[in-house]
């Protein structure tokens, strides 16, 4: 079985577990950003794993969503942002980078910027760590966003921050999914990667200065505080979390950025 992960400190409390003690038998673990692996997904070339919220309502039919788990936040997150040579509320006519590493990010910034801020601005797709030469703003996102945080830009926004403020919900930046055909196929270890996903979460509770300290040894060029990212971060995919992610679903399907969803199918137990 085929088990996507996306390459950033934001993912990697799901995967100590699998990667420093116990590999999961009959799985192999696909690394990369987040688009490289929603298009895998999207084309029946990886099993399960994480992606993006605005792919999984683009290809809901072929999926079904893990219950437990997620990668979301309550209002700033550290590593989602737009970087800009101006105000915000001046970008409209203006040219915004869009990085293409990212999916849900890149709907969330049109949304907010369409509907909280009636700005239009022209999108163009950018490499995943870009600079603003020839952009007036640039979207980056994951360890790329932490990595230019310390480097000096006119302005700076946290889009987990300014969701919040704007519409009263966090932000589900991704779920965890199996493809519907994989399911009957792969169901142990489907199960097997479930445990696993536990233990991990389990270990970043009970043993934090270690997963902290191994996953600053993998991603050794983010100078940032993990202990703090981890408490920004959320991962288990409470009711909340799940209605927060319809109300994106909805505010963004409104725009015809997405499908429409009304229903996701969830694998049980």
């Amino acid at each position: 079985m085929k088990l996507g992960y996306i390459d950033f400190l934001n993912c990697y409390p799901f995967y100590y577990h699998m990667f420093e003690k116990a590999p999961v038998p009959g799985v192999t673990v696909v690394p990369g950003y987040p688009g490289k692996l929603n298009a895998m997904m999207a084309a029946g070339d990886l099993d399960m794993g994480p992606i993006s919220s605005a792919t999984c309502a683009d290809i809901h039919d072929d999926i079904m969503v893990l219950p437990d788990f997620c990668l979301s936040s309550i209002g700033y997150v550290g590593s989602v942002s737009l970087a800009s040579q101006c105000p915000i509320e001046e970008l409209d006519g203006k040219i915004v980078g869009v990085t293409s590493a990212s999916h849900t990010s890149a709907v969330l910034l049109k949304t907010l910027l369409k509907k909280y801020y009636q700005a239009d601005p022209t999108y163009v797709t950018t490499a995943p760590r870009p600079t603003l030469d020839g952009l007036d703003a640039a979207l980056l996102i994951g360890n790329d966003a932490m990595v230019c945080a310390t480097r000096p830009v006119p302005y700076r926004y946290d889009l987990g921050d300014l969701w919040l403020r704007k519409t009263g919900y966090p932000v589900v930046f991704a779920v965890f999914v199996v493809r519907q055909d994989a399911v009957k196929r792969f169901l142990p270890e489907i199960k097997a990667v479930i445990d696993s996903y536990h233990l991990s979460l389990d270990c970043l509770k009970q043993q934090k200065e270690l997963v902290i300290r191994k996953a600053a040894q993998k991603y050794e060029d983010v100078l940032y505080d993990l202990d703090e990212y981890y408490k920004t971060l959320k991962f288990e995919f409470t009711d909340r979390l799940k209605a927060a992610l319809m109300f994106y679903f909805e505010q963004a399907a409104g725009l015809g950025l997405i499908k429409t969803v009304k229903e996701l199918k969830v694998l049980s137990d």
